[in-house]
């Protein structure tokens, strides 16, 4: 194929003296960028967030039941349910996201709360989950504060993993 003159010049080198401009990202361009990054993340964080405190909450899950299977262990040994300290368990959940309280009601059955704290307590919904045995009945319960009362669809999804 035969060479023109406009292939000729657009190899030829700049000898004007003129500088070639370089490439790359203007500032306005990284500033264009770096806005449309933190609006993405903005959306996604909170979506993240709650991941990552229903991934938590799975740590109160296991110490519960682990509570639950020391009370019915204590139970057999003895003529009631015991403490905590009783059982040998902690006040706090495996990773730390919870604290842990628990009361014998007698013979009859037992009651263990788990608490969040620190960054787990802005799981608002399921900030405290209760486990109690009463009359041979076992209770899952949830809830915002000590009273536990979520209703059925969100008590429901505080103990689903």
């Amino acid at each position: 194929m035969p060479t023109t003159d406009l292939d000729v010049r657009s190899r030829e080198p700049d000898t004007t003296g003129r500088r070639s401009r370089a490439r790359g990202f203007t500032l306005l361009e990284s500033l264009v960028t770096i806005a449309i990054a933190g609006v993405l993340s903005s959306i996604a964080y909170p979506s993240v967030e709650a991941q990552v405190l229903r991934a938590r909450r799975t740590d109160a899950l296991v110490a519960l039941m682990q509570a639950q299977l020391a009370q019915e262990r204590h139970r057999a040994n003895n003529a009631g349910y015991g403490s905590l300290a009783d059982l040998g368990l902690r006040s706090t959940s495996p990773a730390g996201h919870y604290r842990l309280e628990s009361a014998a009601n007698g013979s009859g059955g037992y009651d263990v709360v788990a608490s969040a704290v620190a960054a787990q307590a802005r799981d608002v919904r399921c900030r405290v989950l209760r486990l109690s045995l009463a009359d041979g009945a076992l209770v899952q319960a949830s809830g915002s504060d000590a009273t536990t009362a979520n209703a059925a669809d969100a008590n429901r999804a505080c103990w689903s993993r």
